[in-house]
């Protein structure tokens, strides 16, 4: 079986912190070729994959200014699909564009569905309906308009994540600084428990920020650490008594969530997108509808089980588990 992986380049494959897209598309590459799958990634030039690496854009264009995106993105999609013929598979991680490209190849294309960034987007999915295969990431994001061949929730590679049984001392909000993440309702939260936040992630809306969280900084009790890679991460997660994730708009998925209880860590949530797929409510955290509600629950999350909140992810979202469902599906499609 030939793999054709066509991952993101905003970042690079797999990202140095932030880059959530390109991040699930180095696990499951990996995961392929160690099945001793014949996987071609298409990514950044900086890419790192014990598959073979096919690029044109040198670097992430959020890690340089000098790289116009549109550009780069039509040569490393171009790319992809003038060599489709190669493949048994394309499968499409970079959202909407590539479906344009599709009648250059007679290659099938699977296209992961990470999220849809607006409704105006649709038409472009609708149009190749049918005609390409579709994998939502979770139930609830999945467009009534649309068919889909599965849902394959994110998995992780559970060794980069050290199981704490000891709860921590501070809070922590782990996502991008923007208001959907919901950053500032996370300090309104801490304020009223009063302990201490941990904020960590890039800062994708500046004036959010500096309006929202900024005259809240003061390092004792409101802290921002920046972005934070795989070790970082690991222990900030496995650090805290819990996740605060109050999100102002229907996640997808949820990374940081699984992530978080990998460690052991309880994650306190709005009730919004995929959170009632991805906690398991009263037991690896509380879905919660307000702010007064999650405040109500923090002060239970010390009844909770830490091993319960790890055992949930090893049986639910493993790497393991997320490679296998896309080996069926691979599977499914070259036997139709």
């Amino acid at each position: 079986m030939r793999i054709a992986m066509l991952s993101p380049i905003a970042w690079r494959t797999p990202p140095r912190h932030y880059g959530p897209w390109e991040y699930v598309v180095s696990i499951l590459t990996e995961g392929l070729v160690e099945r001793g799958i014949d996987v071609t990634l298409f990514a950044t030039g900086d890419s790192i994959t014990k598959g073979k690496l096919v690029s044109k854009c040198p670097r992430g264009y959020e890690e340089d200014e000098e790289i116009i995106p549109k550009v780069w993105e039509c040569l490393h999609i171009s790319e992809c699909f003038e060599r489709g013929d190669e493949f048994d598979i394309i499968h499409n991680h970079f959202d909407y564009l590539p479906l344009t490209y599709t009648a250059m190849t007679n290659t099938p294309v699977l296209t992961t569905i990470h999220g849809f960034s607006s409704p105006k987007i649709l038409p472009v999915y609708k149009k190749y309906n049918g005609n390409t295969f579709y994998v939502s990431i979770s139930d609830t994001d999945r467009s009534p308009e649309l068919d889909y061949i599965a849902t394959v929730h994110h998995g992780i590679d559970l060794n980069r994540f050290t199981f704490r049984e000891e709860e921590g001392e501070y809070l922590l909000f782990f996502g991008r600084i923007h208001h959907d993440k919901g950053a500032r309702e996370a300090i309104e939260i801490a304020r009223r428990v009063y302990m201490k936040l941990v904020i960590a992630g890039i800062i994708q809306d500046r004036e959010y920020f500096e309006r929202n969280i900024q005259p809240f900084l003061d390092k004792e009790k409101i802290e921002y650490v920046g972005p934070a890679g795989p070790e970082k991460r690991n222990v900030l997660l496995g650090g805290a008594y819990a996740l605060l994730h109050p999100i102002n708009f229907d996640e997808p998925f949820g990374l940081s969530v699984i992530e978080a209880m990998a460690c052991g860590t309880p994650v306190v949530a709005f009730k919004r997108g995929s959170m009632s797929e991805v906690i398991r409510d009263g037991r690896t955290g509380f879905i919660v509808s307000s702010i007064e509600e999650a405040v109500e629950k923090l002060f239970k999350v010390k009844e909770l089980d830490r091993y319960e909140c790890r055992k949930w992810v090893e049986e639910k979202f493993s790497a393991d588990r997320m490679v296998d469902d896309y080996i069926r599906i691979y599977e499914e499609i070259l036997n139709r």
